[in-house]
């Protein structure tokens, strides 16, 4: 940006700084409500670009911009209508972050496409409130620290609350790599399912409770899971009724899901296979 394009925006918020302030003058003493009425509407209309600036800053996060200005223009609209210019503050002071609230909830309650965590979201509207507080009071954007200190949370978890920004639209994982568009898709740099690693972790739960079965539990998974017999088979084989192989299946199983919170016989049973091969 030039030095001359930033002079001339410098010159256009002076310009609308002085002309908002004459106008909150006179409708604060006039004693005509649709005069004061004109003249608060002049103001708003005069200030939408403000609203708009703010607006900017959250646009492209899967929300139509076009209402996130109606919240805007709302928020912008009640702030003018609660300024008191008798306080000695500047209306951008007071009324930007009472618009930035106002998108923000907006977010919040319709525009999450992934949902953070539960204390994160507990964080959100406290942190948001403190950044208004702390930007009426000092003029500028808080740090992090600033509002971690304001609300009595720690840092990190400010910093992780703040950075879910990207929960409103993740990116596409067909996006390039690279921001000059080279590369391949975003997505081929997420790992798939290591099943090698599924397998490990089923053989090390499994090992010291297969062990500590009795030889007759053992020997009655061998066949359902090694030799793959029914449980007919397995009834013939060791001198019981198929129902009573059924029981000390279900039994066996229960005490499985004991030792280790839970057992698929499915996938359970694949591991203890190949415990025995």
């Amino acid at each position: 940006m030039t030095s001359a394009v930033t002079a001339e925006r410098q010159s256009t918020r002076e310009s609308r700084t002085r002309r908002t302030k004459e106008l909150f003058r006179r409708a604060h003493t006039a004693r005509d409500s649709e005069e004061r009425g004109r003249l608060l509407d002049e103001i708003i209309v005069l200030n939408m670009a403000m609203a708009d600036a703010v607006v900017s800053r959250y646009s492209g996060r899967g929300t139509a911009t076009e209402d996130l200005r109606q919240v805007a223009y709302a928020a912008l609209t009640g702030a003018a209508r609660r300024f008191d210019p008798s306080q000695g503050t500047e209306f951008v002071v007071f009324a930007v972050p009472t618009m930035r609230g106002e998108v923000r909830k907006y977010f919040r309650d319709h525009a999450w496409m992934v949902r953070p965590t539960r204390r994160i979201q507990e964080l959100q509207p406290q942190i948001n409130a403190a950044e208004d507080e702390l930007w009426r009071e000092l003029g500028r954007s808080p740090r992090p620290s600033e509002v971690a200190n304001r609300i009595g949370a720690p840092l990190e978890a400010v910093v992780e609350a703040l950075s879910t920004d990207g929960c409103f639209a993740p990116a596409s994982l067909d996006r390039p790599i690279h921001t000059d568009g080279s590369g391949g898709p975003l997505g081929e740099l997420l790992g798939a399912p290591d099943a090698d690693q599924d397998r490990a972790e089923a053989r090390i739960v499994l090992q010291p409770l297969l062990r500590r079965l009795s030889q007759r539990d053992r020997r009655i998974l061998e066949m359902r899971f090694v030799r793959d017999l029914t449980q007919r088979e397995i009834a013939a084989e060791i001198g019981v009724t198929q129902m009573q192989v059924s029981r000390l299946l279900s039994r066996i199983y229960r005490d499985l899901r004991a030792g280790i919170g839970g057992f698929d016989e499915k996938r359970g049973g694949r591991e203890t296979a190949r415990l025995w091969s």
